[in-house]
């Protein structure tokens, strides 16, 4: 017997990725998974997703980034494919930031008003491009968790800035890729997966009776994947009425096979806190807790040439606030759930690649306060509220229908789609929201770009319902529309990353709260307003060019400017929100290296709000209009980071200025916070 000599097949090696149409990979028509890259679900991954221990040139890590396939449409697109400009928060930045919570990470992007009510993201409203916190989506792994009971909760997060690979921010309207409460743009936050198993525990002080800690565990084996986390958050409140208890819990867990992938995720919030002047100026002894339920399963398969993703998830929230704290004055209570199915396929062609799929979300609402009276044999007791009970109630439901085509050219990208739209508590007819998307690309490190999008959104339960002795909901409220348009252009290279857009929003029955007189309560109201504006972004990245040797690793500057027009003639005293928009926002970032492991990561924000509060002296004065005045903040992180642990100190508001985000709320001062972590790999 002779034994075959065994040949040994030839092994390709590829240099460097490309996206010419004669490449290897495109002339096969079919999605090409190169390693295992984890990839961002909105558009540009930025060169800070790259590990700081990569030894890869900067050549080298910028062409494999130009190759990777990222979602800023229904397909997935790669980055130099896109026509969509998204800001990334990558792993390093969360890392660096002086900062203890997802909401004031967010502070720091140019396009982004984060207007904080509590400290470290209890109570915020977040919003893009002049819109309100009503008019964005907001995701979790890609799942929409926003919450039709009102923006104020949609910020709950039930994750831990430990959880977070990154942050993708879009701007600008995106209802024919993420559905229509992605009025004014989305957010989406992306967990970390990582297939090494660990444990890592965290703790955290400081002032004003901080305290708290965290704990993660990953079991990920195989095509097993599972981590969970858990966390909490406490402090006496830096100012009156501000003290809070936060609990988060969540878990993924994931099974990798040939054809398919599945992913699913649990994830459990709560928050105890007083509410200062929150909803009304004058009273400033508030109290509310907030609960939030989350879970949801997602796929992905292959059958032939067509890619399925399905979908299912549920999302529950509840709230209890009391005008008065610890009394039944001005007390409510509601208890709103989501559900919701989503199926999008796509294939490729030589065409380029088509899209189409199909949402439901129903939305409803059990509370005290907020929607239709029920009959008295149909009240829901309130959970953990013996003698207390739901009896009012109200729901809808949302149906979306999606198709979109990508052109791929070789330096071009035309991307044209369109979502119809039903929901039953409009009138319940299919009303068609297009949108184009082009990039050109004339040379390696340019990409220009331009968009014309429309968006729907439906009032939130609050908008038409809510009543109490200083504000009154109308059932009358129109849908909110808009037409929006956004150039700009994008140019990388080695060290510098830059952008440049200038953006117009139309809108149509836009929505806010607004007092028409000094001795009036606020109204609900439709109202025509435009935004128009630009935003600038720079950053140059020291380590690309002199790698572990430089000093500076990164400094970063945004600028945004926004101007709103109303096409009307009504008389408004004071607006809650739409009209009280950023008119002026810089912020700047600079991390830098001190000695060995230690850094050092700075954070700058001014910041020009046009509007006014109402201050007041006693609950029965009438009020005093105060304009917003224009302030500047400096934080500061002192980091030492080792492989296996990390211990900061951080001072926040280092000037001890007096400011304020919204109404009648004096912001915390100079602010000193420690903490550290542990990791063991096993």
């Amino acid at each position: 017997m002779f034994k075959k000599k065994e040949q040994r097949k030839p092994v390709f090696r590829f240099k460097h990725f490309d996206n010419k149409p004669y490449s290897l990979f495109n002339s096969l028509f079919k999605e090409v998974t190169i390693g295992m890259l984890s990839v961002s679900t909105l558009t540009f991954a930025s060169a800070g997703m790259i590990p700081a221990q990569a030894q890869l040139p900067t050549a080298d890590r910028e062409q494999m980034m130009e190759g990777i396939e990222v979602m800023g449409s229904r397909v997935p697109l790669t980055q130099a494919e896109t026509a969509r400009l998204v800001t990334v928060l990558d792993r390093r930045t969360i890392e660096n930031a002086p900062v203890q919570s997802v909401n004031d990470l967010l502070k720091y992007a140019a396009g982004v008003d984060v207007r904080q009510r509590g400290e470290m993201g209890v109570q915020t409203d977040i919003s893009i491009r002049g819109g309100t916190f009503d008019q964005i989506t907001i995701l979790l792994n890609g799942v929409n968790i926003s919450n039709p009971h009102t923006g104020h909760l949609a910020a709950d997060f039930p994750v831990a800035l430990e959880d977070i690979e990154r942050i993708e921010i879009l701007e600008g309207p995106a209802a024919r890729v993420f559905g229509t409460s992605a009025f004014s743009g989305a957010i989406n936050i992306v967990t970390t997966a990582e297939a090494q198993k660990f444990v890592q525990a965290n703790a955290k002080g400081g002032a004003y009776g901080l305290g708290g800690g965290g704990l993660r565990l990953n079991l990920s084996e195989g095509r097993w994947k599972n981590q969970m986390s858990g966390s909490y958050l406490r402090t006496d409140g830096a100012t009156l009425n501000s003290d809070f208890d936060v609990w988060r819990g969540y878990y993924q867990g994931g099974l990798s096979a040939r054809d398919v992938n599945v992913r699913w995720q649990f994830g459990y919030s709560q928050q105890k806190f007083g509410a200062n002047t929150f909803y009304s100026a004058k009273y400033n002894n508030q109290y509310e807790e907030t609960g939030r339920y989350l879970a949801s399963v997602q796929a992905d398969a292959k059958a032939g040439g067509l890619h399925i993703m399905p979908s299912v998830y549920w999302n529950r929230s509840l709230d209890h606030f009391q005008l008065v704290r610890h009394t039944e004055s001005g007390e409510n209570f509601h208890r709103t759930d989501v559900y919701g199915a989503n199926l999008n396929a796509y294939f490729s062609t030589v065409a380029g690649k088509t899209s189409f799929g199909v949402e439901v979300r129903n939305e409803g609402i059990f509370s005290t306060s907020l929607g239709r009276p029920l009959q008295e044999e149909m009240y829901v007791e309130v959970p953990w509220h013996g003698g207390r009970y739901y009896k009012m109630n109200d729901s809808r439901t949302n149906v979306s229908y999606y198709a979109e085509h990508n052109v791929l050219l070789p330096k071009a990208t035309f991307s044209v789609g369109v979502m119809a739209n039903k929901n039953t508590a409009y009138d319940d007819k299919f009303h068609f929201y297009p949108g184009v998307d082009i990039s050109w690309r004339p040379a390696y490190e340019w990409k220009f770009f331009v968009s014309w999008n429309m968006a729907l959104r439906m009032p939130t339960f609050t908008d038409l319902y809510y009543k109490s002795p200083t504000q009154e909901g109308n059932v009358g409220l129109k849908p909110e529309e808009t037409s929006a348009f956004n150039v700009g252009a994008k140019w990388r290279r080695i060290g510098i990353d830059a952008s440049a857009s200038v953006f117009y929003h139309r809108g149509t029955n836009m929505i806010d709260w607004v007092m028409y007189s000094a001795d009036d309560v606020f109204h609900s109201a439709n109202f025509k307003l435009d935004n128009v504006g630009t935003e600038l972004n720079a950053s140059l990245l020291f380590s690309e060019w002199f790698g572990r040797r430089s000093f500076v690793d990164r400094l970063s500057v945004g600028y945004a400017y926004i101007h709103q027009k109303r096409h009307d003639d009504v008389v408004i005293y004071k607006s809650n929100y739409a009209l009280e928009y950023l008119r002026h926002k810089v912020v700047a970032t600079l991390d830098h290296r001190i000695w060995r492991n230690l850094s050092a990561a700075w954070a700058f924000r001014w910041q020009d709000r046009v509007g006014s509060y109402i201050k007041y002296a006693s609950p029965s004065d009438v009020g005093t209009l105060v304009s917003y005045e224009p302030y500047a903040l400096l934080d500061l992180r002192l980091q030492w980071r080792d492989p296996k642990y990390t211990v900061y100190v951080e001072g926040s508001n280092l000037t001890n200025r007096t400011y304020y985000d919204l109404g009648n709320i004096p912001q915390a001062g100079f602010w000193v916070k420690a903490g550290a972590s542990f990791r063991l790999d096993f």
